[in-house]
């Protein structure tokens, strides 16, 4: 059953207040916690999203979630679903902004992932009530809420025309930071993007630089505590291989014989104990 928080209400998101045109009443389902809309950060992205745009989104998310920033996105196919994924599996909390009906589950096939937020504490949100259907007009009004609520919008995949690309809009009249990841110069996915940081969005290489826009230490969280930094035999291995250079994700996995994506899910979990960095290009170091 759905809840009502209105605009005059004490528990009202402060930031979303702040903006042009707030919705006057918000419609939520889960666990309403002031905490939740402390520090936010939207992940947004294209609903095409490519292998490196699943990747890249684990990659980020992980580390942020735990460091203990709400994820906010939209509730869609590609970037919207993996954002909201990899911050539940991380343990973190998640804000899904629907552009239908609180009562409606759009897309179907993200029932399990609406149950998993409400399990795990998050929020699911609308402006719309009851099973008021989607329309071009109403993602387009919740993208407004998404940036609203967060102090920085991340943009992983975007086409030229993408949705991903009006957020960007509604964050920039909104003052709210513009961070998005560079991808493949070849990938029609990444021409939004590579736009975005050509008009001034702050360029980001790794979670770190996302935290650091933030305001958010992963040492002040304590998450690179002496414990965290016990390295197991795999960790060992891509250890052994940055002590000779600086290296790409992908050279990394091809020196392991491993598929990429396990590999920046250890190169993630690496970068978070402290023991390896990132420079400006994407390659790895030891820390």
């Amino acid at each position: 059953m759905s809840k009502t928080l209105e605009l005059s209400d004490g528990n009202y998101p402060q930031l979303l207040s702040e903006i042009k045109n707030p919705p006057k009443k918000l419609y939520y389902q889960g666990t309403l916690d002031k905490k939740i809309f402390k520090t936010c950060l939207a992940v947004v992205g294209t609903r095409k999203m490519t292998d490196y745009g699943e990747e890249i989104t684990e990659k980020f998310v992980s580390p942020i979630a735990r460091a203990g920033v709400t994820i906010v996105s939209g509730f869609m196919y590609g970037i919207d679903t993996v954002a909201h994924r990899a911050c539940l599996e991380s343990g973190g909390r998640t804000i899904a902004v629907l552009g239908c009906g609180i009562d409606l589950v759009r897309p179907v096939v993200n029932q399990d992932l609406h149950r998993q937020i409400l399990k795990n504490k998050g929020l699911i949100v609308s402006e719309l009530l009851g099973k008021h259907p989607p329309f071009r007009w109403t993602f387009v009004r919740r993208n407004r809420i998404i940036s609203g609520l967060s102090r920085a919008i991340l943009v992983v995949e975007a086409g030229e025309k993408s949705g991903a690309l009006i957020t960007a809009e509604f964050a920039k009249k909104q003052r709210r930071k513009v961070l998005a990841i560079p991808g493949p110069v070849t990938s029609a996915v990444s021409k939004g993007t590579s736009c975005l940081i050509k008009q001034g969005a702050k360029l980001v290489s790794s979670p770190d630089d996302v935290l650091l826009e933030l305001g958010v230490s992963l040492d002040n969280k304590g998450k690179n505590s002496n414990q965290n930094r016990i390295v197991n035999e795999k960790e060992q291995k891509i250890l052994a291989l940055l002590k000779e250079k600086r290296l790409l994700i992908d050279e990394i996995a091809r020196g392991l014989d491993k598929p990429v994506g396990q590999v920046g899910q250890l190169i993630s979990m690496m970068t978070l104990k402290g023991l390896i960095k990132q420079d400006g290009q994407g390659r790895c170091y030891v820390n």
